[in-house]
């Protein structure tokens, strides 16, 4: 009888066994396939909810009085435009999402409002797409929850802000902040109506120096401006910037510590399970040596086993896997839904894996079944 032969026979004959070690084999991968599937619209949607924070990055004139600065909210000195798109098809920065920023009070209908005056992104190569900031047409302005309430703005009314038309595109939400009494329009409005064409005052961004093992993200960042742009003095809004690597370090280490703890826990529950049937088997496997067959026979039927058993709970376990990814995956992430899809590499790895895994889990048993003296044994029983 062939060895396959023989280890159907014996899946057959010892049925709750198989099961159970399917079980663990098929929990380890769909544990593995799910949570991994899942992972990448974790970081994904990590990584947006620290990118709503906001910008944690401001970049102002190097002569910039910081303390007025911050009494303020913005600088009183101006630099060039030009000096945004000097980070513009540069690659390996740490800055993402360049904004450059024209703000200054102004007075509307006799109401002190912040004109800031808003650019299009500035995306530096290799860094991710995706727009943070509005996307105002010239002509138009948003306008703050405050000045809505005490000018009585309502979205199409026209509003003029110095000597220029504008329509108010957006009335804005509260947000319990300078926000509130922020106008803003296009850049080159707010440097027609200031009388400051081509210049600005703040370029902002975002910090991508994150999780620098030992090391110093913000002398990073001053490093690459200074490099860059020495005419301009980096603040960096350290809270945000601790948030967003905090954050990023709590699910990357839950990711990290889950996975190998629930595949360990299955590999020790596949290795009792198999020690379990070594020893149901011992008359069995001492008949087999007293019969002549060797131990590289009995070797052969405990790993060959344990790999039908990784195969099967691979196929069963990827198929669960995928599906629990795909169904419950975009309840937890909502803004990255669409990203959780089925991994079509990941099935052919837990084919190769799983197999070794229970094979590896197995060499214990089979080492005892194979060095057991079988006439001891046959004495015993």
């Amino acid at each position: 009888m062939s060895v396959f032969a023989q280890v159907l026979k014996e899946i057959a004959h010892r049925k709750i066994n198989f099961l159970l070690a399917l079980i663990a084999v098929t929990c380890a991968v769909l544990f593995f396939v799910s949570f991994y599937t899942t992972a990448q619209a974790s970081g994904r949607e990590t990584a947006r909810l620290m990118r709503n924070l906001g910008f944690n990055i401001r970049i102002v004139p190097r002569e910039t009085d910081l303390e007025r600065f911050w009494m303020r909210g913005y600088s009183t000195e101006t630099m060039p435009e030009e000096y945004v798109y000097r980070f513009a098809g540069q690659e390996g920065l740490s800055f993402a999402r360049l904004t450059a920023i024209l703000q200054q009070p102004v007075e509307v209908r006799g109401i002190q409002a912040l004109l800031t005056g808003l650019s299009a992104e500035v995306k530096p190569a290799g860094t991710p797409p995706a727009i943070m900031t509005f996307q105002i047409e010239p002509g138009t302005v948003y306008a703050g929850s405050e000045l809505v309430a005490v000018l009585g703005l309502e979205e199409g009314d026209e509003l003029a802000v110095g000597d220029l038309p504008f329509r108010v595109e957006r009335c804005l939400s509260e947000s319990g902040s300078v926000d509130d009494i922020r106008l803003y329009c296009a850049l080159a409005d707010a440097q027609s109506i200031l009388g400051l064409p081509g210049r600005i005052n703040e370029i902002k961004a975002m910090d991508c120096a994150c999780l620098i093992p030992g090391g110093d993200s913000k002398a990073q960042l001053e490093s690459e401006l200074e490099r860059m742009l020495p005419e301009g003095r980096l603040v960096r809004i350290q809270n945000l910037a601790t948030a967003r690597e905090e954050q990023r370090k709590v699910i990357e280490g839950y990711v990290a510590l889950l996975i190998p703890f629930v595949v360990g826990l299955c590999g020790v529950w596949i290795g009792a399970l198999a020690m379990l049937n070594v020893r149901e088997r011992r008359t069995e496997i001492g008949i087999l040596r007293a019969l002549g067959y060797g131990g590289g026979r009995i070797s052969a039927l405990i790993l060959l086993k344990a790999i039908c058993i990784g195969l099967i709970g691979a196929v069963i376990g990827y198929a669960i896997g995928t599906w629990l990814a795909l169904t419950q995956g975009p309840h937890l992430f909502k803004l990255t839904a669409s990203g959780i899809v089925p991994i079509a590499w990941l099935f052919w790895w837990t084919l190769l894996l799983a197999p070794l895994f229970t094979a590896i889990s197995s060499l214990i048993p089979m080492v005892l079944a194979v060095t057991e003296d079988p006439a001891e044994t046959l004495r015993e029983n």
